[in-house]
């Protein structure tokens, strides 16, 4: 993960390995996508969980840099610009 893309922009970045070899041969590509498939999808699915949606004030703009507050999480979120 780049840490400072998500702690500066709020965008999260992922390098997901699976093993020492960088570059695979074609032949083994069908079966690494096998071995994986499942969990990768699983994994994908997680991004519905937690916050989402904008911010706006009460004339339905965007608010930039609000600051989200969630009782009980040491973790304040940001939004964008």
């Amino acid at each position: 993960m780049n840490d400072f893309s998500y702690l500066h922009t709020n965008c999260l970045e992922l390098s997901i390995y699976l093993g020492c070899d960088k570059f695979p041969h074609e032949s083994e590509l069908q079966q690494e996508w096998e071995n994986n498939k499942e969990s990768l999808l699983t994994f994908m699915e997680q991004i519905h969980r937690g916050i989402k949606g904008v911010v706006t004030d009460q004339q339905g703009e965007p608010i930039a840099n609000a600051t989200i507050v969630v009782g009980g999480i040491n973790h304040n979120v940001r939004t964008g610009r």
